[in-house]
């Protein structure tokens, strides 16, 4: 994979990455990143950035939406209800000097020390990396078994599933059959689960988003690009 990096003011870093799924450029906007432009391996960077450079503001105005996710983040504290599919969130003060959690029994218990206001970023870095690694452990339990029925009810074969931290896409189906999820898909809704995986099972027979592609999909799932479209109100991360 081939990629380039250019600076423009007012915008910062935008980071060009050649992709062979690619069919269009494509222009992603997220919160803490830089701006991201997908093009396919036919479509030269200096097309690209001619694109881009008629896409300015609207680069703009998608960050300034970001920014202000930025600035308002989540923060958790004892009276934070917050729950996972099988896991409790709950924070207490304790008396160690470390920041400590166990994850058992339906339940996500952090311990954090009476030295630190519980909004300090060490402490909410913690507690994330906490819910992830629960988010994790039921990924595990649910997502490969929950692959093999699919595959075996819609007639697909795969090689193997991995369950990762990824925070820039849901999935992925490589050229070999692997499946990798992101484990914050036990975020979704289980019919979103079940679409996505169904979603990178297709690409175990058509490797891109082609029209065949989509009527795999849709022979199985039926008007698959709006349930995809639903997925835009998701964001992957806590």
């Amino acid at each position: 994979m081939s990629y380039k990096h250019i600076q423009i003011g007012g915008i910062g870093t935008i980071r060009f990455v050649k992709s062979e799924r690619a069919k269009h450029i494509n222009i992603t906007v997220k919160s803490f990143q830089n701006v991201k432009v997908t093009v396919p391996i036919g479509v030269s960077f200096a097309e690209a950035e001619r694109v881009v450079n008629d896409k300015l503001s609207w680069i703009r105005k998608h960050q300034a939406r970001m920014r202000k996710v930025e600035k308002e983040p989540l923060i958790f504290n004892e009276s934070t209800e917050f729950s996972t599919k099988q896991h409790r969130l709950i924070i207490s003060k304790t008396n160690s000097d470390k920041i400590t959690a166990k994850i058992s029994g339906g339940k996500i218990n952090m311990f954090y020390p009476k030295h630190l206001d519980v909004g300090h970023k060490s402490v909410q870095y913690f507690i994330r990396r906490v819910i992830e690694e629960a988010l994790r452990m039921e990924a595990k339990q649910h997502i490969p078994a929950r692959v093999k029925e699919l595959a075996i009810k819609y007639g697909f074969t795969y090689n193997k599933v991995f369950i990762k931290n990824i925070k820039s896409r849901w999935g992925s189906c490589s050229k070999k059959g692997n499946l990798n999820f992101s484990l914050h898909l036990m975020c979704l809704p289980y019919e979103l689960i079940d679409y996505l995986i169904l979603h990178e099972l297709a690409h175990t027979v058509e490797h891109n988003h082609s029209k065949k592609y989509w009527a795999v999909l849709d022979n199985i799932y039926g008007n698959a690009k709006a349930v995809d479209k639903k997925l835009k109100q998701y964001r992957i991360g806590i």
